[in-house]
């Protein structure tokens, strides 16, 4: 993963994207970081945009290097300030609806990814960035960030699945005030509902993130992509399904050389060497 143009050009055999709105990275831990890189407009989401995050995403969660995939936003002053509203000012309705859908797209994309995506907020995560967000499997804030879904000061609603995530995280209460009165939200009020799994101080945002990927590279690739997969199933049912679902991916996963070697490196006192199998 490279940073710059929107070219795909072939280096040593792998298949490598060069990027007009993105800088990637993959470090020697597995650790794969996608910078939405618009700063001048805040980060915020055209249907470029869109595209290049959603073909990188991709190619992260089809490369044997990656394990962790963070996405962030270019500079301090924003995550994604929103959807590009210059860009949709003009719709039809027609062209509205297929940019939502093509939204919502990618961010079911960005859910059910098989490798952990954290979402680093590092400023305005507001509208679609909130909702980006939101996609995310876990959300780390720095202190002084701000959140909200301001769609319907436009006489809009969000489009990008706000309505559905937001409540399914926070609750219905709170999804309804915060989607109702479009206000911003202090990333500290975000983690009291819940919106925010982790907040810390500014310069330590980078730090704590990078910890918390790191951590999640040592344990088990396919138990973690199972349990993603678990959770994302007991969301669209009930339950009952859902813990039968559990139950059949808890016995599947007894079939791994990971399982076995998870359990004898905790009876044998020693770090497990996990392969992804």
């Amino acid at each position: 993963m490279n940073d710059s143009s929107s070219d795909v050009v072939l280096d040593d055999d792998a298949l490598v994207l060069d990027w007009q709105h993105l800088l990637t990275d993959v470090d020697e831990s597995g650790i794969a970081t996608i910078t939405i890189n618009r700063p001048k407009a805040l980060n915020a989401l055209n249907s470029e945009v869109l595209e290049e995050l959603n073909d990188a995403l991709v190619e992260a969660a089809m490369s044997d290097d990656v394990k962790v995939i963070i996405i962030t936003g270019a500079g301090d002053k924003s995550f994604v300030a929103g959807a590009d509203i210059g860009e949709m000012a003009d719709m039809t309705p027609v062209e509205a609806r297929d940019h939502a859908l093509t939204g919502q797209g990618v961010f079911a994309n960005i859910e059910s990814c098989p490798k952990p995506v954290i979402a680093m907020i590092n400023g305005f995560a507001l509208g679609g960035g909130l909702e980006l967000a939101m996609a995310c499997h876990i959300r780390v804030a720095c202190e002084g960030a701000k959140l909200g879904l301001p769609e319907t000061g436009l006489a809009l609603i969000p489009g990008f699945g706000g309505t559905q995530r937001l409540m399914r995280i926070v609750g219905t209460g709170v999804a309804r005030e915060w989607i109702l009165t479009a206000d911003m939200f202090d990333a500290s009020e975000a983690h009291r509902v819940g919106l925010v799994n982790r907040l810390v101080p500014a310069d330590e945002l980078l730090e704590a993130t990078m910890k918390l990927a790191k951590t999640l590279c040592k344990r088990g690739p396919v138990a973690m992509e199972t349990a993603l997969d678990c959770i994302r199933r007991g969301l669209e049912g009930g339950q009952t399904q859902g813990e039968n679902t559990e139950a059949d991916a808890f016995g599947i996963l007894f079939t791994s050389e990971d399982s076995r070697e998870g359990m004898h490196a905790f009876l044998e006192k020693r770090k497990p060497a996990y392969k992804g199998c």
